[in-house]
């Protein structure tokens, strides 16, 4: 019996590579507004990829590329880039369609819910607070709590150990394969992989998901 469900956060529960690729447009369109010597459009994707390259969670990812392809992160020019990126980003801190309704009624057939990302806290918090997800949660765990990062099992552990469940009794949901599945599978929890939200085509998981509200289905 599924007594607790497990969900990573990014492309699971928010589409993150969505955001992240719409905020970087609105950063190159500021940043050419004010007076990088540059194509918006070619910008726009540069950005994002160097994000995928330099770290997509960096906090400097705008001041390493303005210094690797101009010599310089103009303060003018930086702020409006980062200032667009923010704005933008916030707008599009939004769940996938289905998301809160699935989880509320999880909740009210009694399933636990529960949150492992590789973040940090404040990050995901944060996240979770704009998405307005922050309420629905029973517990938490990010990078800091266990300075381990999935596929470990610390994460997973620590998660079962704060909702009181076995890892048998719990269900993980997650776009990652190789770190949200094999991580959960590790320790016998049943596997639920998040296609909707995956770039990669197949995975060895219990189960696969085209929408959220299939959860439904899967835990009854």
């Amino acid at each position: 019996m599924i007594k607790a469900v497990l969900f990573d956060l990014d492309n699971t529960l928010i589409d993150f590579m969505r955001m992240k690729k719409l905020a970087s447009k609105a950063a190159a369109k500021a940043m050419v507004d004010a007076g990088l010597d540059a194509d918006p459009s070619k910008l726009s994707k540069d950005l994002f990829d160097f994000y995928l390259e330099y770290g997509i969670e960096s906090d400097d990812a705008f001041t390493k590329y303005l210094v690797k392809t101009t010599g310089i992160a103009e303060p003018r020019i930086l702020a409006a880039g980062v200032n667009a990126y923010l704005k933008e980003k916030y707008l599009h801190l939004k769940p996938y369609p289905g998301v809160v309704e699935t989880l509320q009624k999880l909740k009210e057939k009694g399933v636990k819910l529960g949150l492992i990302t590789d973040g940090l806290r404040l990050k995901a918090w944060m996240r979770l607070n704009a998405a307005g997800l922050d309420h629905l949660f029973n517990a938490v765990v990010t990078y800091e709590d266990t300075g381990k990062r999935k596929p470990a099992k610390e994460p997973f552990l620590l998660a079962c150990e704060e909702l009181e469940v076995k890892p048998q009794e719990c269900l993980m949901i997650g776009d990652w394969p190789e770190r949200d599945i094999e991580g959960a599978k590790k320790i016998g929890m049943k596997t639920c992989w998040a296609k909707y939200g995956s770039p990669v085509k197949e995975c060895k998981s219990d189960f696969e998901l085209n929408s959220i509200k299939q959860i439904l289905e899967v835990v009854a």
